[in-house]
Order: C-alpha cells, then structure tokens, then sequence
C-alpha cells in the first residue's frame, strides 16, 4: 500500500509539474506585449523597455518561469497588473466565494446522484428507470448555462424567492452571498449529476448480475443487505473516477455560471482577467484548476482502494 500512495503522489507531482511548465509557455505565446498594455498604445519606446525590465520579461524564459514557479511554491503568484495587488491574496478571496459554490454542489449532486443511480440500477426497465434516465439525459444534453437561465426564470422572476444576480463584491460576506449561491449551485449540481446517475445505475446493473451478488441471494440475505454490503461497494468503483472528473469540471463549469449571476467567484475572476490580460492571475488560476484536477484524481485512487480490498495487495492494481 506504501508503495502505490509513493506511486500516486509522484505521478501527482509530475504531473503537476508538467502542468506548470505549459500554463507558463501557453500564458507567454499569447499574442501582444504585457508591458505595451500596461502602459497604453502611447507610450514610448524607452516607458515600454523600462517596464519589461522591471517585469523581468527581458529575461529567458526558462528563467522566468523558475522566478514564477519558485515563487508559486511560497504562495506568490506576482503582482497583479490590473490591480497591482498581490496575486495570491485576491484569488484567495474569489477562492474562498467559489467554494461556498462548489461544497452545496457537491454535496447535493453526489449524494443525489448516487441514491438516484442505485434506484434506476435497482429497478432497470421499469418505471423509476425510465424517469431517471429521461431526466439525466436531458442534463446531459443541456449546457449549464442554459440550466442556469431557466432556474433564473423559474426562481427569480415568475417565483421571487432567490436572487437573480449579486450586487456584491468579493469582499462580502458569508451572510450576504448565502442567498445566491443556491441558483448557481443548482445549475452546476444537475449537469454534474447527470453523468454520475448514468455511470451508477450501469455499474448497479452490472454489480447486481455478478454471482457473488447471486449467491448473497440465495443465502437468504434481504435486498437491502445485498446492496449496502456487496453490490454498492463495488459500484461505486467506476463511479469514483467520474465524480473526480465532475469536481474537477467544477472549476471550468463555475466560470460560465458565475458569469450569468455575477457571483464573485474565481470564475468571474478568470473571466475578466482574461479580458484585462492580467497574465499573472491567469498563471494563478490555471495553475489552480490544474492542482484541483490532480488531487481529485488522487482521492479517486484513494477511494476505490479503500473500497477493493484487491487494491491493497501486492497483486493488485488501479488501471
């Protein structure tokens, strides 16, 4: 078990690694000069060369990616060039806003979606399976967006009980953007639960037509036990790996949602940091998704070895 989390955890780091290295070129290659934006299409030659001094970006790159990277390791992502404020503590605050987000969302739409894909799993070809593989497939099929609309038209205007968009600033508080997460937690809950319930309920099925699960049947042993103690253990094998990936969506997803409600949130952030060209909080912010991204993975890894005792010997492996 040592030696796989050793495995894992290296392979985490590498790729995280491999990450940074891209973010930074793919940030550098974009068209334009950072200094000539800062300062305005009227500056003079010698402001531009003064500046990109300054910045550093008359050096190497592979020097300033070390500066960056070395940095990003300490908690300094640089300077914003917007705001001029440090990098790592404005993302925090739109990190801690996204959060409020991304903890309902996960909640409701795991819990949610593993309950609903054992009951469609549990009773295939009936009438539970049929309405929950309707419902999922048109959340499959409709942006998040589009979701988050329909909910703002729903709970907003034809029915006034939530708030269609925030007229807050990152700085507010808990009590203040309490009212607004739930719209935009619930447009990115049932995209997110839609692939969960659809990988659920095939792996209930194929779990529940396995002979082990017959043989707890003819045992005697009630269908309650039979699914709580040998098929859902083994379901939710497959079933990790998308959850992980859905979370890690979340960082993508959030981006579009937060813009339609004008929530504060680190994909609000991200947005107008690319329509600024603020190449700092960009870096930030990629690297970010990209550590979201390999620690989910790994929690996946985690979970379905605590799940499969097989995991846990030498002979067994994690494809």
């Amino acid at each position: 078990m040592f030696s796989f989390l050793l495995r894992r955890v290296v392979a985490a780091l590498g790729t995280l690694l491999l990450s940074s290295v891209m973010v930074f070129l793919a940030v550098q290659a974009l068209p334009g000069d950072v200094a000539t934006q800062v300062l305005g299409r009227d500056a003079t030659p010698d402001a531009v060369a003064a500046l990109r001094k300054q910045m550093g970006l008359d050096q190497p790159v592979w020097e300033r990616y070390a500066d960056w990277i070395k940095g990003a390791l300490h908690g300094d992502f640089g300077t914003s060039l917007v705001t001029t404020k440090p990098v790592g503590g404005e993302v925090a605050q739109y990190l801690g806003n996204s959060a409020m987000i991304a903890v309902v969302t996960v909640l409701f739409a795991v819990t949610g979606s593993v309950v609903l894909g054992v009951v469609a799993g549990l009773y295939r070809d009936r009438w539970p399976d049929h309405l929950i593989s309707t419902v999922s497939l048109v959340g499959m099929s409709v942006p998040e967006f589009v979701v988050a609309t329909v909910l703002v038209l729903a709970f907003s205007v034809t029915v006034p009980v939530l708030p269609a968009v925030v007229l807050y600033g990152p700085g507010a508080g808990f009590g203040q953007l309490l009212p607004a997460v739930w719209l935009p937690a619930a447009s990115l809950a049932i995209v997110m639960a839609a692939y969960i319930v659809r990988m659920a309920r095939t792996s209930v099925i194929d779990v529940m037509a396995s002979e082990y699960v017959t043989t707890a049947r003819l045992k005697g042993l009630t269908t309650w036990r039979v699914v709580t103690r040998h098929a859902l253990p083994s379901a939710l094998l497959p079933t990790l790996h998308v959850i992980a990936l859905n979370v890690a969506w979340l960082v993508g997803g959030v981006a579009v949602v937060e813009n339609v409600f004008n929530y504060p949130g680190i994909g609000k952030l991200m947005l107008t940091s690319v329509q600024n060209r603020d190449l700092p909080v960009i870096q930030a912010i990629a690297l970010i998704s990209a550590v979201v991204y390999v620690v989910c993975n790994l929690a996946a890894d985690l979970g379905s070895m605590a799940l499969n005792p097989k995991l846990r010997t030498r002979g067994g492996r994690i494809r």
